[in-house]
């Protein structure tokens, strides 16, 4: 059977999206903050998508109990690479004009954050209010993604309107201490239990958070969520609830909320 000629092209099918700009997406330079399993999820869409310039940061490495969840690891790699490196090396292979850096400390030692955007696929608050202040004072639009069991949620940052912190409450603050690992990795913070994961679950926050990443770099922030969406797998519903901007957050300054105020307004 003779190919169609259309059918030569790999983004074929996303061009005859008529927002989308490939162009924009090739080029953008996207840092990825976690290589677990909704990393692995999101890193495979948005290579698949067109993303070629990638950094993923992890220092965790893989444990049998990530193989059920996370697409690039193999029970070869348990014990031995770091993460990072297994997913940026795995996923590399999908596409031979993706270039996708490895970086094996923890967010909060990367230096250098001059990114387009940056894709949160963390499981724990200190690092994704790291990450949300380093957005914030460097002003790039950040996608945040977390899920626990069958339910989900996915937040897009973009200034002046709310953050990551803006949107946290008093059971979020008793949180702070708290670091999910996988391999029980030295940290000065306390380790809880781990929470349930899904690979469904994981894959449609991804999904989600790739799909406001494709928007952003599109130019066509205009179409993003405007608020936090909730996922529930239980009952197969997606929400979006609104995010208020916090007067008190320090990530905004009196311009910012005259700014937001003013766009609630109009």
């Amino acid at each position: 059977m003779k190919a169609r000629e259309y059918d030569g092209d790999r983004f074929d099918r996303m061009r005859r999206t008529a927002w989308l700009d490939l162009n924009r997406i090739h080029r953008a330079r996207v840092l990825v903050v976690g290589a677990g399993a909704l990393g692995n999820e999101a890193v495979k869409d948005m290579v698949l998508a067109g993303f070629r310039h990638l950094v993923v940061v992890d220092y965790d490495r893989i444990v049998p109990s990530n193989l059920s969840r996370c697409l690039f690891f193999r029970p070869e790699d348990c014990g031995g690479p770091y993460k990072a490196e297994v997913l940026a090396r795995r996923a590399s292979e999908l596409d031979s004009a993706v270039r996708i850096a490895a970086v094996t400390t923890s967010v909060q030692e990367l230096e250098g954050w001059d990114y387009d955007l940056i894709v949160g696929c963390l499981d724990n608050l200190r690092a994704r209010l790291h990450v949300n202040s380093r957005a914030a004072f460097y002003r790039i639009p950040y996608v945040d993604g977390a899920t626990d069991g069958f339910r989900g949620k996915v937040q897009v940052v973009r200034y002046p309107g709310p953050c990551i912190a803006c949107t946290m409450n008093r059971t979020h603050q008793r949180e702070l201490d708290r670091r999910f690992s996988c391999t029980g990795a030295d940290t000065e913070v306390q380790f809880v239990p781990e929470t349930a994961a899904d690979i469904t679950t994981t894959a449609v926050v991804a999904g989600a958070m790739v799909r406001e990443a494709l928007k952003i770099v599109s130019g066509r922030a205009d179409l993003c969520q405007a608020g936090v969406m909730y996922y529930d797998g239980n009952a197969g519903t997606a929400t979006v609830l609104n995010a208020a901007l916090d007067p008190q957050c320090p990530n905004h300054d009196e311009m910012e909320r005259k700014l937001w105020q003013q766009r609630l307004r109009s």
